[in-house]
């Protein structure tokens, strides 16, 4: 097949779900295309280029899951149901990709117009909900930065040794309010109550 921009960003997101940064290379992601690395360089200059195209898209799809998402709200929802409606859509897209977190992560380090829109919304409902100038930078910031860390874990990989029913039965003795704290509610509605509780330390501060 012939090469083109978006089937190499394809590899490379393929190859750095199974070897991470460091394990990234033009090469390895010409020899998953069949084709040679110095083939790769007429359409992706740099391995650099490629991380920046691979965050741009993860951050493109989030903003896009994230117009659709408040669409679908009814007009009169307030800001505290638009920035669920953001964050929900925005871990959902997050999530669908192995190392999606770290890539979404970093997608403004590398001046992603995706993550730039994703922040720039974001913003805005933050301002326009009355939070104050010097606050909604930090406000937004918390949220991203609650949603890549929540979705890391999530997508970490399970430890190899068994944990078997001895071990849990030691840990609740020694830590009960923590083993109780973890199994008290699913992934989804603690990420949704997580987010509530950002946006009612947010709500404090208008005026």
């Amino acid at each position: 097949m012939k090469l083109t921009k978006e089937r190499i960003i394809d590899a490379g997101m393929a190859e750095f779900a199974e070897s991470g940064y460091h394990g990234l290379s033009m090469r390895r992601v010409a020899q998953r295309l069949d084709a040679k690395a110095g083939s790769l360089y007429y359409h992706v200059p740099s391995k650099g280029v490629l991380v920046r195209l691979m965050a741009d898209r993860v951050a493109r799809q989030a903003y896009d899951a994230g117009t659709a998402a408040l669409a679908a709200l009814d007009p009169g929802a307030g800001w505290r149901e638009r920035v669920e409606a953001q964050t929900l859509a925005l871990r959902a897209v997050v999530r669908r990709h192995a190392g999606g977190a770290v890539m979404f992560a970093d997608s403004p380090k590398v001046l992603s117009d995706g993550a730039l829109s994703v922040m720039e919304r974001l913003l805005e409902t933050l301002r326009a909900a009355g939070v104050p100038e010097g606050d909604c930078a930090v406000g937004a910031d918390a949220l991203l930065s609650h949603l890549t860390g929540f979705v890391l874990q999530e997508q970490s990989e399970s430890p190899e040794a068994p944990v078997g029913p001895e071990d849990i039965a030691a840990l609740l003795e020694r830590f009960p309010l923590t083993v109780a704290a973890a199994s008290a509610h699913g992934e989804d509605e603690k990420f949704l109550r997580s987010v509530r509780l950002i946006c009612a330390g947010l709500a404090a501060l208008i005026p």
